[in-house]
């Protein structure tokens, strides 16, 4: 749909003959679906990364930086939920984040900009869930039988084919059950690798701990803009209007209530595990905690039956968060290829479906065979991704719907963080692309090992 003609998909008539917010973005949820589709997209193992993160940055600038990501990004959610019920109590509730942009901002451009920024998030963050969850399943094999012939891109593959059968539940709706299924999990690998540190840190195989910096004063901001992208990554979800848009009419308010259920999870799991990973393993934390409590060389620091069990939840979780990430992608592919004229289970629409999220989920799965990058793969998509769609154009949008004051407390507030984190992405693209291009050197195509 051009931009031009964005306003016009909000009338009903338009909405009606709109495969995909018929069949994707179906409006019946409540507001703790909302909750839990919330929680699924900011509370991942993205989390696991958290004390690598910190390597970067260390005790005091690294609780900072946590707490001003959630202050910053609860704010802008809030934010967005305000200008979305402000749209539809003027009639023209938006499901849609790249065309509520166009029409608030008046820019063509501005609606191709969004599509842009989506796709790069939803194909990072499907790429990043299918390396992981094939990360975790050899984590499990290697443990089992240590001298196994199959390699990371065995996995990767067995998960691929999971994702190809799972992506066909046909509406971000109908993956509710499943994602307070993921809320439940994420706090219980949480509380197992919080465990797990703490038992690692009382062994006698505890690691030596060692919070120093890079030596170099470029190394130490490189690292800092390099940990601020992967802690904006983990904040991020880049879809929070199509996640409203699943609310059943009227959803004014609704929204407020649903992150107050996902931020005070993320209170429960962000810290310990930051704060007990870091701890324990300072700045030789793995991009995924658990593997550093599971290293390649020597004896696992946990109970191995107590790891497993938290590589499961992890496994398990991720096979809903690929699921939330995808629906952006399934939404435009349904708008464009089904016919709302006929069910959503007709063999009309089926067959289109049944192709199209399978070729999506095949091309996931093969780059994240190829390019086992997943810690840089997170701050790349926080840098370039997260970033501009959840610290910067909420902001915009506010400003321009509600049209505080320019001298008015919530202006500044709204223009200072437009500023530092257009700065900080910047310069996180910058460090993140230079890591890649720096590991790019450790690794070949289809490794079996996931460069830190």
């Amino acid at each position: 749909m051009p931009p031009s003609t964005a306003n016009k998909a909000n009338d009903s008539g338009s909405r009606d003959q709109d495969a995909g917010a018929q069949f994707v973005l179906e409006s019946k949820g409540q507001w703790w679906h909302a909750g839990y589709h919330l929680t699924t997209a900011i509370v991942g193992p993205t989390i696991l990364t958290l004390p690598y993160a910190f390597g970067g940055l260390g005790w005091v600038v690294g609780l900072v930086c946590l707490t001003a990501m959630g202050l910053v990004t609860f704010y802008s959610y809030y934010l967005m939920s305000l200008v979305l019920d402000h749209c539809e109590k003027e009639g023209r509730r938006h499901i849609r984040f790249r065309e509520l942009a166009a029409d608030v901002l008046g820019s063509g451009w501005m609606f191709y900009f969004v599509i842009f920024i989506q796709t790069a998030i939803n194909t990072g963050v499907g790429i990043g869930a299918i390396l992981l969850a094939g990360e975790c399943l050899k984590i499990m094999y290697t443990s089992l039988s240590p001298n196994g012939s199959l390699k990371l891109y065995h996995f990767i593959a067995m998960v691929t084919v999971v994702m190809i059968m799972l992506s066909q539940l046909p509406s971000f709706h109908s993956l509710r059950h499943l994602n307070l299924g993921s809320l439940l999990l994420s706090l219980g690998y949480s509380a197992v690798v919080v465990g797990a540190c703490i038992y690692a840190g009382k062994s006698k195989d505890a690691p030596q701990r060692d919070y120093s910096l890079a030596s170099t004063k470029g190394g130490r901001v490189f690292n800092a803009f390099t940990s601020i992208s992967i802690l904006a990554a983990i904040f991020g979800n880049g879809i929070l209007p199509e996640i409203q848009a699943t609310l059943a009419p009227p959803a004014t308010g609704k929204m407020l209530k649903g992150l107050l259920l996902c931020y005070t999870v993320i209170f429960l799991t962000f810290y310990p595990v930051a704060v007990s990973g870091y701890y324990v393993f300072g700045n030789q934390s793995s991009s995924n905690i658990l593997q550093s409590l599971l290293p390649d060389v020597g004896p696992a620091l946990a109970p191995t039956w107590v790891l497993g069990l938290g590589v499961i939840f992890v496994l398990l979780q991720l096979l809903a968060i690929d699921l939330v990430y995808s629906q952006v992608a399934f939404e435009i592919m349904e708008k464009n290829s089904a016919d709302t004229s006929q069910g959503v289970f007709s063999k009309r629409n089926l067959i289109p479906r049944l192709i199209l999220r399978s070729l999506y989920m095949v091309a996931c799965g093969f780059f994240a065979a190829m390019l086992p990058f997943f810690g840089d793969i997170s701050g790349v998509v926080g840098a370039i991704g997260f970033i501009p769609l959840d610290f910067v154009l909420p902001m915009l949008l506010y400003n321009k719907t509600h049209k505080p004051s320019r001298t008015s407390f919530t202006y500044i507030i709204n223009a200072m963080i437009i500023v530092v984190f257009t700065g900080a992405g910047l310069m996180g693209a910058f460090s993140t692309i230079r890591k890649l291009v720096l590991d790019a050197n450790q690794f070949k195509l289809f490794s079996s090992n996931v460069v830190e």
